[in-house]
């Protein structure tokens, strides 16, 4: 293997020009040092995302030793993310400042990251009310990488602005950057490209001093530790990166007055259930029968509307 120079400290990104320029140096796509086949045996090589797991010949295991092993596993992450809490809370009321001002909340990331962001963006409107658009998740490779893996979408610099341009991104905006490693190529270039717009960045990562954590304003790294099955960051990272996600985005829709109480007094009467929810809690608030308060939500279409309602009345 090659040497592996550490990272440099400004952790610029190699312009298109110079990897064409230096194709034949073997540079890391990342952050310029030297490497053998990809940037992750430089990027990578000290990363307890890789680190070789704590359990051994797992295909011995009983299906009960397997679950039991797992769910120990599983335990460890909200530790983690504990110790997370204050960074979370900078990213938070950043985040929540923007929004004030116009601005979105961008995720962006790839493979199982991607989705998370994809899954936390898409739940925002029912849950909150909020127009679509307002927090949106993007995903190396698009829209077919959520069901099927695009090869080698991740390592494109590039990409990830390209992507986000579609969008109108601008220095109103908020982009959170989500990478296990900690050093997806498509995440860190659009993170760059982003700061130097003027937009607030943060990330959600699972290793502690990686270059994306470097190039964001606002890291969160929660160090979960070896996985189960060695590398396989969709287990105890992707649950780490869950969870901070349900707080972030929680959090500022709260903050931006999208909760009344503990109530989602702004979803969307989506379906049957969401009906029968927002009926219970005018009900409760109002002191109505079912009946009236049912009326009263059909009629205003939701939960907030029909409170007002009922106050003038």
């Amino acid at each position: 293997m090659g040497q592996v120079v550490p990272l440099r400290s400004d952790l610029t990104l190699p312009s298109p020009q110079d990897r064409v320029a230096h194709r034949n140096e073997n540079l890391c796509v990342l952050c310029a040092s030297a490497f053998y086949h990809s940037h992750y045996f430089c990027c990578m090589a000290k990363t307890t995302t890789e680190t070789d797991s704590r359990y051994r010949h797992l295909e011995k295991m009983s299906v009960k030793e397997l679950l039991q092993s797992i769910n120990a596993e599983d335990k460890t992450v909200p530790l983690a993310i504990a110790k997370c809490i204050p960074k979370i809370e900078k990213l938070v009321a950043a985040t929540v400042k923007q929004m004030k001002a116009g601005g979105r909340l961008f995720y962006i990331g790839a493979g199982t990251s991607g989705r998370l962001g994809i899954v936390d963006a898409s739940e925002c409107p029912p849950t909150f009310g909020v127009p679509q658009g307002m927090v949106v998740g993007l995903i190396a490779g698009g829209d077919k990488a959520i069901r099927k893996a695009v090869e080698f979408a991740e390592d494109d610099t590039e990409q990830g602005w390209k992507d986000l341009l579609k969008h109108k991104i601008n220095k109103k905006d908020v982009l959170v950057g989500i990478a296990a490693s900690g050093s997806t190529p498509y995440v860190a270039g659009a993170l760059q490209k982003a700061n130097a717009a003027g937009l607030v960045t943060g990330c959600i990562v699972c290793n502690k001093g990686s270059a994306i954590a470097k190039v964001a304003k606002f890291p969160v790294e929660v160090v979960v530790g070896p996985e189960f099955v060695t590398g396989s960051t969709r287990m105890k990272s992707g649950t780490a990166q869950k969870l901070v996600l349900n707080m972030l985005s929680t959090s500022v829709m709260i903050q931006l007055g999208r909760v009344q109480d503990n109530k989602m007094v702004d979803m969307q009467l989506s379906n049957n259930k969401l009906v029968k929810r927002g009926t219970l809690m005018l009900m409760e608030k109002l002191k109505l029968s079912e009946i009236a308060a049912n009326k009263l939500l059909l009629k205003y279409g939701n939960v907030r509307k029909a409170l007002a309602a009922a106050e003038i009345l």
